[in-house]
């Protein structure tokens, strides 16, 4: 059922995209034309190193107040540039979308209403007839996501589609980092339970105009991002299960070589000084105590470090005029 009160933040993040910026605000107002709820556009500019940002101000000062543009120092990465969106988006729901036009923003509308009708804390888009190549794209994007389906228990058939939309009260419970954008429902999932997300079959457009910011090297990231993300999942409140299990495993290991070493050194009266297994024992038992220690305080350090300070991963450069001037699609 829709919520009267409902406010919808419309989150772009763009990085060397300025042929697109235009086409996709004039796309955006378009399908929103007639759309029943306030919305804003917030359009956050990447540290681009072409006429992106002087692209998003000309649409900010063609299209009026609603249209918002945050500005970052310097290329923080897409996850950082989405968060920085997120934090300044003022809507009861979000909706985040690529700023390439392969996302199509007539598909906004139908998203918000079936996350409203569903009861639905994150709705993801579905790219079911997706326009990229096969090899660099969609192979290494089908491998990572049965990967991420195995290893988070989110079962979705596209994390990577950038075309979601969230709860706010949810969404900004959940902070961001490195490029972990890819793994937003599993984020999300650590706040709510897997039946409040879903997900809905999304038009998907071929790339016109820039180029594309990922290439094969980027499955390498997912499995390493992948990992971290299995981690959290399952030992943030308990890594100590982690570490000290391989920990022990170690050694055990270690224990049981030098045990044996020195009942043939000292019952069966053998020399083991020369001997390459009293070199494993003893680095096994080392290795043991470094992940019984090390580990554990590393790991704890990074997420103290990130959730109890007040610090982010992004830096937005201090606006140029002082006045908040932003207003709503309705009150224009």
């Amino acid at each position: 059922m829709t919520n009267s009160v409902d406010t919808v933040s419309i989150i772009v993040p763009f990085y060397n995209e300025e042929g697109n910026v235009l086409p996709l605000v004039e796309r955006v107002n378009a399908a929103l034309a007639d759309f029943a709820l306030s919305w804003e556009l917030v359009l956050v500019d990447d540290g681009s190193s072409d006429q992106t940002l002087k692209r998003l101000n000309e649409a900010a000062k063609t299209f009026g107040a609603y249209v918002h543009v945050v500005e970052l120092q310097r290329n923080f990465g897409q996850t950082a540039a989405m968060q920085a969106g997120i934090d300044q988006a003022r809507g009861s729901l979000l909706v985040t979308l690529d700023g390439d036009l392969q996302n199509d923003p007539a598909d906004i509308p139908a998203m918000i209403k079936d996350l409203q009708e569903r009861d639905l804390d994150l709705l993801v888009g579905w790219r079911k007839n997706r326009k990229d190549t096969l090899v660099m794209r969609k192979i290494p994007s089908r491998i990572a996501n049965k990967l991420i389906r195995k290893v988070t228990g989110v079962h979705l058939h596209d994390y990577g589609c950038s075309l979601k939309v969230y709860r706010a009260s949810v969404m900004k419970r959940v902070r961001l980092y490195g490029e972990m954008h890819r793994f937003i429902p599993a984020w999300v999932a650590t706040a709510v339970p897997p039946s409040r997300i879903g997900e809905c079959v999304v038009n998907h457009n071929e790339r016109l105009s820039g180029e594309s910011k990922y290439g094969i090297s980027r499955t390498f990231r997912v499995i390493i991002d992948l990992l971290f993300m299995w981690f959290f999942m399952r030992f943030r409140a308990r890594p100590g299960h982690l570490f000290g299990t391989m920990g022990l495993a170690f050694g055990l290991a270690g224990s049981l070589i030098l045990s044996w070493l020195g009942v043939d050194k000292f019952l069966l009266g053998n020399d083991i000084g020369g001997r390459p297994l009293l070199l494993v024992g003893v680095m096994l038992v080392i290795t043991s105590i470094q992940f019984l220690t090390t580990g554990i305080i590393a790991e704890m350090l990074s997420r103290i470090y990130f959730e109890s300070s007040s610090r982010n991963a992004y830096v937005i450069r201090p606006p140029r005029h002082e006045v908040d001037s932003r207003a709503w699609h309705k009150d224009v």
